[in-house]
């Protein structure tokens, strides 16, 4: 891959990380409780630090690769749900529906990009994005199950 695609790649993922982290500040304005609304603020902030981890991609600065990934749990919730289009008058349930889908889309981005790179450094931070944002999917998904799934 030559540098200005893979800086097109770079890009496109920051502009993912950056919705992401305004679809969090706007999901901060919807909820009602404040232990929802600060742990949407973590997830903000954990948005904010993919966009600097993109940037040292970019820049040659990669670091803390060589640590583990989990197992994340995939309780696939999410494959059996159509998407929602976030609005003014969504509900908790379409809330929660909306950031599983983005988290799995962004998901699939990471581990997409991990597959087309050549350098090992690099693929290993793909993942571990990958691997973050499969903790958010997780997440949301306990949620609804808990929230949503148990009242139906």
């Amino acid at each position: 891959m030559n540098r200005e695609k893979f800086n097109e790649i770079l890009d496109f993922a920051v502009e993912r990380e950056r919705e992401a982290v305004h679809f969090y500040q706007e999901l901060q304005e919807m909820v009602q409780f404040k232990e929802q609304k600060s742990l949407l603020k973590e997830f903000e902030n954990i948005e904010r630090s993919h966009i600097v981890m993109i940037e040292n991609i970019r820049n040659n600065v990669i670091k803390n690769v060589e640590a583990p990934l989990p197992d994340i749990e995939n309780l696939a919730i999410s494959d059996y749900l159509v998407d929602v289009k976030p609005s003014e008058d969504m509900t908790y349930q379409d809330i929660l529906i909306v950031a599983m889908k983005r988290e799995e889309k962004a998901q699939k981005l990471y581990s997409d990009l991990a597959d087309k790179t050549a350098s090992s450094e690099t693929r290993k931070l793909f993942l571990k994005l990958a691997s973050e944002e499969s903790k958010h999917k997780l997440y949301f998904e306990k949620l609804y199950d808990e929230m949503v799934l148990t009242e139906n």
